[in-house]
This record gives C-alpha cells, structure tokens and sequence, in this order.
C-alpha cells in the first residue's frame, strides 16, 4: 500500500505503524538555520519511535562550492549520487514507503519529501503537523537513537524525478515564468536581510510566504484554499519557478501545489543566496 501523494494524517500514520501494511521509514528533518545541533538535541530528547534524523546540512545539501555561496548557494543539492548513498545507509530502498516530519511547519520535511521524488523516488510524503499532530493523536515518543544497518541498502540512480532551473535559467526566463519566493515579506521587500549578500528579491518575483500554506494549527490548507492562492499569484504547474533564502522553503510550496494537485514545478536550488551573491544579477527591493 502506497503513501498518499504528498501529506500524510497523524491518525492515517498511526495506522499504518500498527498495522500490517508494510511500515514506513521516519525522517526527522528538526533543524534551526541560526543553531545547526537544535534539531539533534530536539531528536534526542524525543521523535517518532524508529525515526532517522536527517541533518539538513549533512544529509539534506551538498558541500558549499569554493567560491561560497555564487554557485549553489547555502543549501548546495547533494549529487545523486550521494543522496542515494544517504538513503541506503538509512535502509531506504527503491520500494521503501518513506514519511519525513519536523516540529517547525515543515520546510525541512519538505526538503526530504522534494529530494527523495528528485531521485525518482515516489513513496513518500510529509507528515502533516509534524510532531504537534502525531502527539495531539496520542503518538508515542521515543528517545532511543537509530542505529544505521550493519549493511547500506542499495539504491537505484534513476533520471531526476523533480525539474530544476539554474539562475541563467532563470534570468532567462524573467517576464514569461513566473518566479514564486518563499521567504518571509520582509525579507522579500528588501528591509532585512540577516543571512544573504544582498537584501531584496529577483525583479518581478511574487511573494509567498511558506507558512501562508499552513493554518492556525500548523496543517496544511485545504487543496482548494491552496489552489486558489496560488492561482491569484498568476501561478501554474508549467509557468512557475519556486525559489526562497537557499532551496529549502521553497520545497514547502512545491509541496502545497503538489497537495493541491498541481504537481511538476520547477525549483531554482541556489535561490537568493546564490543569485544575490553576483553583483552582476538584477535585484529588485519593495
């Protein structure tokens, strides 16, 4: 039995582990961009029995390139060849039902969700609320670590399974695709900017800000409620380009397109860290 395409219940995931149904592989994705061992301190004093933590930086992003943030940005894809190798070392195979969470609204669990299908992988999907909703529906916390398999899984390299634009792609594409940020407004208007080279945002990118998906419990809207914000930004599977701060909020909006049945958009992986780093880019700020 497969996952639901992009989110998964924390009753429907309870289920599923206690049924008989083959059970899924848990990420935990708990990161915090200002202190990088907040989300193994978090793991370590309780996540989902049997979860993996999946370290945004290690697991999640290939190393930085030698010239620092230009090429790749903050948050570097990993090849896919190394991706598949961290899944292997997690028993994650090709048929493997997968479910990544987080406790802070999903973006990091997002990330895991758009890596794995990018590798071709299409049994996984984002636990919806993250650890709120799986303790809200009585979910078991466990605070043993997991111990990697004697020996790695293989895994298959397959044809990417998520499309992706570089920043010439999408400098070439400004005025036709419709760019789509993801990062908070103030940070896309240009009035601060605590991470970047440059503050502001790409000329004639529209702004939706990662958590406007999520309702006052932390779940995702509704698919129709979805659709309809991302139709008054002009937006469709095939015209929109996502990109945020370094790659990774930005998979949070793919995921709600995905949810609300607008699967196949793009991501520019460099983002703002990558493009603001080239003086010689266009930036835009208001």
């Amino acid at each position: 039995m497969t996952l639901p395409t992009a989110l998964i219940s924390a009753q429907d995931l309870l289920a599923r582990l206690n049924g008989s149904a083959t059970r899924p592989v848990l990420l935990d994705c708990g990161f915090d961009l200002t202190d990088v061992q907040a989300g193994e301190r978090a793991y370590a004093a309780g996540h989902l029995p049997g979860a993996r933590y999946a370290h945004l930086d290690r697991d999640l992003s290939g190393p930085k390139t030698a010239r620092g943030s230009i090429d790749g940005g903050r948050h570097p894809l990993p090849t896919p060849e190394a991706f598949a190798a961290t899944l292997g070392s997690w028993g994650i195979g090709a048929d493997t039902p997968v479910v990544a969470y987080d406790a802070h609204g999903g973006p990091y669990a997002a990330r895991a969700w758009w890596l794995l299908r990018w590798l071709g992988h299409r049994d996984v999907a984002v636990l919806d609320g993250g650890l709120a909703a799986w303790q809200a529906a009585g979910g078991p916390i466990d605070t043993l670590p997991f111990v990697s398999p004697a020996e790695s899984t293989p895994y298959p390299h397959r044809a990417p399974g998520m499309p992706t634009v570089t920043a010439g792609e999408v400098l070439a594409a400004l005025g036709s695709a419709v760019v789509v940020d993801a990062r908070a407004p103030e940070r896309f208007r240009g009035d601060v900017e605590p991470l970047d080279a440059q503050a502001g945002h790409i000329p004639g990118a529209r702004n939706r800000f990662f958590k406007d998906n999520l309702d006052a419990s932390g779940r995702f809207k509704p698919a129709s409620e979805l659709r309809d914000a991302f139709a008054a930004l002009g937006v469709s599977a095939d015209n929109v380009i996502h990109q945020c701060g370094s790659g990774v909020t930005a998979c949070h909006n793919l995921l709600a397109m995905e949810a609300a049945g607008m699967a196949g958009a793009r991501l520019y992986p460099g983002s703002w860290s990558e493009w603001s780093a080239d003086p010689t880019r266009p930036v835009a700020r208001g």
